[in-house]
């Protein structure tokens, strides 16, 4: 039986990573100062930053233009600012999805006075057209939404349930990129498939710890032929879909009682 998805995994350590004191960082594909050929994009997908920001710091105003940018917040609370006057604090379960377009600037900052931190990951896309009009959007989905299943938190505009209202809880954010986001806390012991429906996938396991090596949950992927790769925290997976309506299997595999992995899932056009 020939295998139907090849993974290639993207390791945690084998990440790009700056540590600014205020700022540390994983970089999946090159960013600023880290440049590598190998990991520029994967098909619409273009960057993917763990960012855990320190309280009272972050990223002053800065200008876009021509990407989609998303962030999903995994703790503490993020302060977003823009031209197009919107403001707003982010909190765990928030999607914040900015279609940047002829341009925009904006600000994200880490206001928590509690010395709390603020973990997320900013996700940018390409658009499949250019010159679009700026427009914001935030969502929010409960950890309820994701326990052991799967939650389409991002997807592309015209897909069946996607709406262009600015705000919309449990339903997902629209993007103009070939790309659908799925998010996930898989508990222990658990599977889920999910059926794959465009030519490239790419997985991520939220790191819950900022060491380059991380602890935590463990995640076999798995196509059902023969195909099968194992994941840590931080690790992602480069996905080829090899035949039509390919199925991923997701399984934790962290042992008895041991923790719960939240995963991200992007299903994407070549």
């Amino acid at each position: 039986m020939c295998s139907t998805l090849h993974f290639v995994p993207r390791r945690s350590e084998e990440r790009g990573h700056t540590d600014h004191g205020w700022l540390k960082t994983y970089h999946t594909f090159s960013f600023a100062m880290y440049q590598d050929p190998k990991h520029q994009q994967y098909g619409p997908l273009r960057v993917i930053n763990e960012d855990r920001v320190s309280p009272l710091t972050g990223f002053g105003t800065h200008p876009h233009r021509e990407f989609e940018i998303f962030s999903y917040i995994v703790s503490g609370e993020l302060e977003h600012k823009d031209s197009m006057s919107n403001v707003e604090i982010l909190t765990r379960g928030d999607i914040q999805l900015t279609s940047a377009g002829t341009g925009i600037s904006h600000s994200e900052k880490n206001t928590n006075k509690h010395g709390v931190p603020v973990h997320f990951l900013q996700i940018w896309s390409i658009p499949s057209q250019s010159r679009l009009k700026p427009a914001y959007y935030t969502r929010h989905f409960t950890d309820e939404m994701k326990k052991d299943k799967w939650a389409r938190v991002v997807a592309s505009v015209g897909d069946e349930g996607v709406n262009k209202e600015r705000e919309g809880e449990g339903t997902p954010a629209p993007v103009h990129s070939g790309l659908t986001m799925y998010a996930t806390i898989l508990s222990s012991g658990n599977t889920l498939e999910k059926e794959l429906n465009r030519r490239k996938a790419y997985v991520h396991v939220i790191q819950t710890s900022s060491d380059k090596v991380a602890p935590g949950a463990k995640v076999k992927l798995s196509d059902g032929a023969g195909g099968e790769l194992v994941l840590g925290e931080g690790d992602g997976a480069y996905v080829a879909v090899n035949s039509p309506s390919a199925k991923l299997v997701v399984e934790n595999v962290s042992g008895s009682e041991g923790p719960t992995a939240e995963i991200l899932l992007f299903d994407m056009d070549a």
